[in-house]
């Protein structure tokens, strides 16, 4: 009999992720997908991570100039709906609104150690309004300028390990002002072989309550936070359907704190909007007021048929601890490898990975390994025809939530 507390950690795993590669730009492509996803640390006793969701995108919804996007798992929705050319015929106006249970958990990961007793269960839902527009439409790779508005409530409750003197944070709501620039960008699906993105950021956090929470108030909110971060990022495949991936990532922050520091660690490519990934790490171990990541991958077949494939990836970044999460040393790295295959109709892909972190400090030293699972089904395969690419990397996704699994 599953009892009370391994129903809330199965439903957490349904509504981990959703993709938002989107909110960039209007997309203008039919998609209708499942990802799953999941995380399994070897040593230790760390958040474990996952997603599962379904994703539609329907262009020429009611109407022509209306595009509707759902990210849909059993207790969480994120919605929105675009209108295309409503400022002039190179700007794009889109309303969002998600909600739902677990999206807003936070795990405190310290010095290598998953402390439960400072861990607790958030939920909440946002409401959002985005402005694209696109400076070069006679170009075949777009710019675009991103602003976007939007309005958080968050709720916090007790996980059946949180200490009970850990006074959790008042129930909450913040404003998001964020600018982008983005040139290019990646599609939302782990087959596509070919991306190009330059991306910089600006998100302004304003929240209505900073009052104190922990251990006698030993944390706080900050009231207000800025977040300033850049990505340049590479795909591309050459003879024998064999492909190179690479990127880097770098932010910086002024008065960040817990819940929005950035966070890496992990190989999970639909984790985050921008996922900071480092094989071997847990999921978001490592949280930094200041980063510089890069990542890699390399992918070949290993059948004259195409469908058996080998990757290889890895992740080193040098990070600036948030205040009160420091650990000796600076610099963190990891490599990994995938075994991967796809159906002979493209339509569904699973993958395999293992992950080893040089850095990652565990109790008996230096160096941690996990093993993962990803898999992909695309409704859409047959109509847009076959691909043979499967990417365990960096893609551009948010997270939500939910690091309590299968307790």
């Amino acid at each position: 009999m599953i009892g009370k507390a391994n129903w809330s950690s199965f439903l957490v795993l349904l509504v981990l992720s959703f993709p938002l590669s989107t909110r960039s730009q209007i997309d203008p492509e039919k998609r209708h997908l499942i990802q799953l996803g999941y995380n399994q640390p070897l040593e230790g006793h760390g958040p474990i991570a996952g997603y599962g969701f379904y994703y539609h995108n329907q262009p020429n919804f009611v109407a022509t100039n209306l595009t509707l996007r759902l990210s849909i798992a059993p207790i969480y929705l994120d919605s929105e709906l675009g209108f295309t050319g409503l400022l002039g015929p190179n700007t794009d106006v889109a309303v969002g609104l998600a909600g739902g249970g677990f999206a807003h958990t936070y795990s405190e990961v310290r010095g290598g150690h998953y402390r439960r007793e400072e861990s607790f269960t958030g939920h909440g839902g946002e409401v959002s309004v985005s402005l694209y527009h696109r400076f070069n439409p006679e170009q075949e790779i777009p710019l675009w300028l991103i602003l976007r508005g939007s309005a958080h409530r968050f709720f916090y409750e007790r996980d059946s390990r949180t200490a009970p003197n850990f006074e959790l944070p008042d129930a909450r709501t913040s404003m998001h002002v964020r600018t982008g620039l983005r040139f290019g960008g990646q599609e939302p699906s782990l087959t596509e072989p070919l991306a190009l993105e330059l991306s910089v950021w600006h998100e302004t956090q304003i929240r209505t309550d900073s009052e104190g929470y922990g251990f006698a108030h030993d944390r706080r909110l900050e009231p207000n936070s800025h977040l300033f971060w850049a990505r340049g990022l590479l795909k591309f495949m050459f003879e024998n359907e064999q492909f190179i991936e690479g990127s880097v990532t770098a932010g910086t922050s002024a008065d960040a704190d817990r819940f929005n520091a950035y966070r890496l660690g992990g190989v999970l490519p639909f984790a985050s909007e921008f996922p900071l990934s480092i094989p071997g790490y847990y999921y978001q171990e490592l949280s930094a007021r200041r980063f510089v990541l890069i990542n890699g991958q390399y992918s070949f077949p290993i059948t004259p048929e195409r469908n058996w494939r080998i990757t290889t990836f890895g992740g080193i970044g040098a990070v600036d601890y948030l205040e009160g999460l420091e650990q000796p040393g600076d610099w963190h790295s990891g490599l990994g490898a995938g075994v991967s295959y796809i159906s002979p109709s493209g339509a569904w892909m699973a993958s395999l990975i293992y992950g080893h972190a040089f850095d990652a400090i565990r109790s008996d030293g230096r160096g941690a390994n996990q093993v993962g699972l990803l898999f992909q089904y695309d409704f859409d395969a047959k109509a847009r025809g076959k691909s043979r690419f499967f990417m365990p990397g960096v893609s551009p996704y948010r997270s939500r939530g939910g690091e309590e699994l299968f307790r």
